[in-house]
């Protein structure tokens, strides 16, 4: 039995819980709290990594689903899901730092995969991940993302993304097919 899996409760994100996820997302990337667990970019970004806004619109948006995770009725994970036509996007991933590196990761990204094929008959994964960050990149790999190549830029300027430490900071598109 996978130990990682006992005891959690998904469901959507609902009104009352962007505070809490708010908290959630920031405290496993940014600042030292973050440094807890090993998806730290405490070193690379500086500032918030989201707002209450930004989760509020990944909730309220129609083709979107901000997928929380609890356990013993705590929220300790969270991913975004949005249907994209051809593909689902997956985002906004975030495990509490004193839960990382159980295992628990795992077990959210492939209930994300199954989610989105059911409920929207993708048969691709998209995401977006800082190209610099290669350990992050190794662990999706692992789980059957690839990289393309593709590369967005960072948006510098607009602090609702974090403050840059660093000037080659840009995105990086992974794909899993989802069969």
């Amino acid at each position: 039995m996978d130990t990682a899996a006992t005891g959690l409760t998904f469901r959507d994100a609902a009104d009352a819980d962007v505070d809490v996820l708010v908290a959630l997302i920031e405290s496993a990337y940014r600042g030292d709290a973050s440094r807890a667990g090993w998806t730290t970019e405490a070193d690379i970004l500086q500032g918030q990594r989201t707002d209450a806004e930004g989760v509020l619109a990944v909730i309220k948006s129609p083709d979107s689903r901000l997928l929380t995770v609890e356990r013993d009725g705590v929220v300790i994970a969270c991913c975004q899901l949005e249907h994209r036509g051809e593909y689902a996007y997956f985002g906004m991933f975030a495990v509490s730092p004193r839960q990382q590196g159980t295992g628990l990761g795992k077990v959210i990204i492939a209930e994300a995969e199954r989610a989105a094929r059911e409920a929207w008959g993708v048969r691709e994964m998209h995401m977006t991940v800082i190209s610099v960050r290669e350990d992050l990149i190794a662990w999706y790999e692992r789980r059957g993302y690839r990289r393309t190549g593709r590369m967005t830029p960072f948006p510098y300027g607009d602090e609702r993304f974090g403050i840059p430490q660093r000037p080659d900071l840009q995105f990086e598109l992974l794909v899993k097919e989802l069969v």
